[in-house]
Formats: structure tokens, sequence, C-alpha cells
């Protein structure tokens, strides 16, 4: 297993916790390990519950780890949720070396350049995302190193976040005894994987139907333009579910995975199933026909909600239609009612991995594709750090940042209480030259 290639990320949901670890080699995925475990200490994609997340993601790296036979000490944290904004970005410099050849050096600077902004003190960046690089007027260059040229521009995207939030997210990682790599932005990595290239530049929506929210972002041109969340996914079709029939939550959501059917049309009278009900020993026979009656009003009011979430960030037309992943997204009858409503290009996006052909597996893989296309042209290191299985984890010190550049309102604020400063020195030094004059001559 060699360092150089593998990657491993966490990804912290409202449902499940997942641990992938994973290999690249020549620009393809093998994926070695993969770790999953219920998550309790979540709810609507936000943590309620430190301890309990906490445990949620030990589980999951610890099934991880007997897979691979290994101790994970750093991984790749995943992040999403409104609290985070996306901001453009614009850098500037001259390529310092002698002959004229952009180096990692040039990179890191032209990055630095680019986070000379003012941000609220709330808000702290979570990475800066490079959209294309220009060398000398020539632009859309994805990775400059090795060219000549004179003057190196790069244009991409900061992401903020909340302070607090963000740091709740790390606590729990780091509380779980592990080192943070490198954070990402969870959609714009779940769209490296889950989207194709041309889709990206037509204009296509990525949905994710998660269990306690459902995130929605809109690329354009080749990046990503807009995201969302909204706080309404699967776990409200199982509460529709319990309630519809007198059930536990539990048995609600058993019910849901096995037969359930968001689309009314095609749901079948004759699959029939028994349901526990609350306060009787009788089982009650249901049929998926009655359930699609439940499933598809709420899924209809989900759909409804992205609409509308998609005209907010300023879309009207997506030529590339809708691409949908996440765990709700398997449900059958998804496609059929996605398409009534949208009368767009419609599709399921699913891995096509051995051991995670499922659509909620796409955030994961989309974190290590992500991170190795666009972690490495910043220069960081963010390989996975494995131990072997009978020694303890190797925590070591995360890599030093590269020091931001103090915003212009800082800089021009130092020197104008500096001046003065200054001002008040020169006058005392000539008041006292002017007295030593003085008593000489008297």
């Amino acid at each position: 297993m060699s360092k150089q290639n593998t990657y491993v990320t966490l990804d912290i949901g409202t449902t499940s916790v997942r641990v992938m670890i994973g290999e690249m080699t020549n620009g393809s995925l093998n994926v070695i390990g993969m770790g999953e475990a219920p998550s309790i200490g979540i709810k609507k994609g936000a943590i309620v519950d430190i301890d309990d997340t906490v445990q949620s993601i030990r589980q999951a790296v610890e099934k991880a780890e007997r897979m691979i036979n290994s101790k994970i000490n750093n991984v790749v944290v995943g992040v999403t949720g409104n609290h985070l904004e996306l901001q453009p970005c614009h850098g500037v410099v001259a390529v310092s070396s002698d002959d004229s050849e952009i180096n990692d050096e040039d990179i890191n600077r032209v990055i630095d350049a680019a986070q000379v902004i003012s941000i609220p003190q709330e808000r702290e960046i979570v990475n800066i995302i490079p959209q294309q690089f220009i060398v000398d007027g020539r632009d859309e260059i994805s990775d400059p190193r090795g060219m000549l040229g004179v003057r190196l521009e790069m244009e991409g995207m900061i992401v903020t976040g909340a302070k607090t939030m963000l740091r709740n997210l790390l606590r729990c990682v780091e509380k779980a005894g592990l080192d943070i790599a490198e954070i990402a932005l969870q959609p714009l990595a779940a769209g490296t994987a889950a989207l194709s290239k041309d889709e990206k530049n037509l204009g296509v929506a990525l949905v994710d139907l998660g269990g306690g929210s459902t995130t929605v972002s809109v690329f354009e041109g080749g990046t990503l333009r807009g995201t969302s969340q909204i706080q309404v996914g699967g776990d409200h079709i199982a509460n529709d579910i319990s309630v519809g029939f007198r059930t536990s939550k539990e048995e609600a959501e058993k019910i849901k995975l096995e037969y359930g059917y968001a689309f009314i049309p095609e749901a079948s009278e004759q699959e029939t199933f028994s349901v526990a009900k609350i306060g009787s020993d009788q089982p009650e026979n249901r049929n998926q026909l009655e359930l699609a009656n439940i499933i598809e009003p709420r899924t209809e009011e989900i759909f409804e909600m992205v609409a509308k979430e998609i005209q907010r960030l300023g879309f009207n037309d997506l030529p590339g239609g809708f691409v949908f992943t996440g765990g709700t997204a398997k449900m059958p009858g998804i496609l059929e009612l996605a398409n009534d409503m949208f009368n767009q290009n419609i599709r399921v996006a699913v891995p096509d991995y051995i051991g995670v052909r499922e659509p909620y597996y796409m955030n994961s893989l989309g974190l290590i594709k992500f991170t190795h296309q666009h972690m490495r042209i910043q220069g960081e290191d963010v390989f996975a750090e494995l131990t072997p299985a009978d020694e303890p984890r190797n925590h070591r010190q995360p890599p030093k940042k590269r020091e931001k550049q103090k915003p212009r309102e800082e800089t021009y604020k130092s020197r104008e209480t500096t001046a003065p400063q200054a001002n008040r020195e020169k006058g005392q030094m000539k008041k006292k030259v002017s007295n030593m004059f003085k008593t000489f001559f008297e």
C-alpha cells in the first residue's frame, strides 16, 4: 500500500458516518477499505451531541481499519451546510525564478495573493479552489507548473464557513483520535465523481437526497456556481410512514427501504407486507400502493423545494438536467416522479466500483477524487497516514499552513497607526536636540 497514492475520507451524514480508503493509480481509483456506522449525534445535517458523533466516527473508522489491517491516523473531512459561502477570488504575481519557469513557490504565492480579502470575524476560510490559472494572458490552464511565463494569475473560489459550526465538526474528528489532513467542500467534491465534464459545462443540478437534509448544487461553465441545503430528507418520509401506518420509526424505516415506491401510477397493489402497529399485538396488512400514497406527496414536496432553491440561486434553465445522489435516490419511482415533475434529463449517479455501487457512496468517492486532483496542485500533503494494526496511532503535527497575507484594510490600518507614532518620536527627538543646544549656549 503506497502512502503517496492513498487517501482516507470521512463523510459525516445525518443517517450514517462513512470512512472510505482509496488508492489512486494513473488516474484510476481503487477502493480498498470502507467503514460505515449509524449516525446518532447528527440531526438535519448539524451536530447536536459531540460524544455520540465521536462514537459514530470511531465505529466507522474501526470497521475500515479491520478491512485494511492498518490504523488510520488522518482523514480528509467533507463539509456542507447553509453556513458555507462561496466567494470569487483573483490573485496576480510575477514569476520568481530566473529562467521564468513556474514552480510550486509561484503557485503558493498566487494562491496567497488571492486570499487578500476581508471576511467577517465570525467566519473563516475553509478552502481555496483554483478554477483556472492564467499565464501571460493565456487562460484555462489547470496546472501551470513547468510552463514558462512572466505573469501568473489565478481565478478561483474561496469557501468560508461559520467558525462555530466548523470547530464543532473538527472537534469531533479530533476527539475520535484522528488528525485532519484537509477540509473539502462536499458538494464540489461529489460533482467531481458524479458529473461529466459536459454536464458541468452545460449547466446541471446535483441533488443529494440525504436522510436529514437535501443538498442542491448548481454547476455551470465547468465549475460550482451555488449550493444550498434544504432541511427535509428521507427521514421525513419515514416519519410520514410512521404516522400513516401508526408504527414505530424503526419499523417505518424498514418498510421504506424494502417496499417503498415514490411514484403512485407504477406502485403495485399486489405487493403486500405486514406492519407492527403501536399498541396492538396483531400485525396489519398493507400494500405498496398505500405506501406510495404516503411517500409520493412528501417526495413531491422535496422536489418542489429543490426547484424553488435553484431559482433562488438565479438559474431558470439547466440543459444538463438533474443528477441525483444520496440514499433516498435509490428508492424505486424517484426517477419517474422527477421526470414527471421537471420534464428534463434525469439520472441517478451510481458508482461503478466493486463493493460501493450505491448512490450514497458518491460523496466519499468524490472526496477522494477531488482531493487527488486539486490538493496536489496546492502542494499540500493530504495523503493517508497508516500504521500497522498492532501499533498505536501515530499522531503527527498537522502540516503548517501557508501564512495568509493580511487583508488590505489591516495593512492600511497598521500604516495609519505607525505614522503618527513615528511623527511623535521625531518631535520628541527634535525637542531634545533643541534643549541640548539651548543649554550649551547658556
